[in-house]
């Protein structure tokens, strides 16, 4: 059984031996003819010196797999990579900016322990090219291509942690410490803005053969160049991106800043017109028809408050606005053909809804993850969806909803 991790980046020196401080990843044991054999995924904050860890989730078992738990065949059944990966995009969706899926982890007999690492291998590489192939975004060349796997023996709960570069297809394993730290939870700061979109996307004749999905995917990709060549006003700021976020604020007597809990609220302006020096050119496309996507957009990101940067908090902030847009484009295609609602005529308009955005804490945590619903679902699915995604009990009162109306 296969978990995800999470984590969020901070721009330090990469030390020869990288070091995980996780708050309690935990995973339920799972004994099979004597030995505990459960794969996990975990959600960290990140830092180019050290991943944070603010959480280890189980992926939850298939049917046919609680029935082999119980008439095992074979000791590597229960890694399946494909049901591993489609839980990763689906706890992909529950992050805000600033967290991402880590790598795996294991339990099992430390006999056992060779026989699953090549396994974990595959399926870290697995989950990071299934995730960017929705990202609307890339990851820069500055940023640390580490991802994890973690083997926790069962008899004398002994941590074995390894890194894999995922750039490379022919990375070995590297050691890296595992340490764990209290009050991890606590350390983050909150970046939240509200984005109104209104994105035309043109169905071209000459791709009819491509799925809607395909075409609006296509057409978000130029939205985001927009977004990505924004301007980002912190606390109604421009700010040069390699100041200090809390530049300016009272520090203690360490020489840090003093920093509980601290939300930022950050604005987006994006270019209307291209200055005299770029050259533009015109497109005349015939088309089937278009989609349009309206509406205000709840945005939020965390960062670690260990001196962060101004360009730490603006690339988290707008790689929740473009995934958080494209989500819920997946989410209402899937719903539709989940559905199997017919098409209307081509002279007829569709109206739908994208689903909203709902917001959770972690238990002790001032993070929050998210999650989203359509009108008609009720609060009890998004916590029975909760449990089974991150294996986490929420309290239906804890639920915030953003007040949006977004329509494609």
């Amino acid at each position: 059984m296969n978990s995800l991790a999470v984590k969020l980046r901070e721009n330090l020196a990469l030390p020869k031996k990288k070091t995980h401080c996780p708050e309690a990843p935990t995973a339920a044991d799972c004994y099979v003819d004597g030995f505990i054999c459960r794969a996990c995924t975990f959600l960290v904050p990140c830092s180019s010196q050290k991943d944070y860890v603010i959480l280890a989730t189980r992926t939850p078992p298939k049917e046919e797999q609680n029935e082999s738990l119980k008439h095992p065949k074979d000791k590597m059944d229960n890694l399946d990579e494909e049901w591993v990966t489609e839980h990763a995009n689906q706890v992909s969706r529950m992050l805000p900016g600033g967290l991402l899926v880590l790598g795996v982890f294991i339990i099992t007999t430390l006999e056992l322990a060779n026989d699953f690492q090549n396994a974990l291998r595959r399926l870290v590489f697995a989950v990071e090219k299934s995730m960017n192939k929705k990202k609307l975004w890339s990851f820069t060349e500055e940023e640390v291509s580490e991802r994890v796997t973690l083997h926790i023996c069962s008899s004398t709960k002994k941590i074995f942690c390894r890194t894999y570069d995922i750039r490379d297809p022919k990375s070995s394993a590297r050691p890296a410490d595992w340490k764990y730290q209290n009050g991890l939870s606590t350390s983050w700061l909150s970046l939240e803005c509200t984005v109104h979109i209104n994105i035309h996307i043109p169905l071209s004749t000459t791709a009819v053969s491509y799925a809607l999905e395909k075409n609006t995917k296509n057409g978000l990709t130029r939205w985001a160049k927009q977004i990505e060549n924004g301007v980002f006003l912190i606390n109604g700021q421009v700010k040069d991106e390699d100041c200090d976020l809390l530049q300016g604020q009272k520090k203690s007597s360490r020489g840090n800043p003093q920093v509980t809990y601290q939300s930022f609220d950050v604005r987006v302006l994006t270019q209307l017109l291209l200055s005299s020096d770029h050259r533009s050119t015109a497109t005349v496309q015939i088309c089937s028809g278009s989609v349009n996507l309206k509406g205000a957009v709840k945005c939020r990101a965390y960062i670690h408050n260990s001196k962060p940067k101004v360009k730490d908090a603006v690339q988290a902030i707008k790689r929740d606005i473009l995934n958080t847009v494209a989500d819920r484009c997946e989410i209402l295609f899937e719903d539709l053909l989940l559905n199997e609602i017919p098409e209307k005529k081509d002279s007829e308009k569709e109206l739908h809804i994208l689903p909203h955005r709902v917001f959770v804490p972690i238990s002790g945590s001032t993070v929050m993850l998210c999650d989203y619903k359509f009108g008609d679902e009720a609060a009890e699915e998004i916590r029975d969806h909760f449990i089974e995604m991150l294996d986490q009990m929420i309290q239906i009162e804890d639920l915030e909803i953003a007040e949006e109306i977004n329509t494609v």
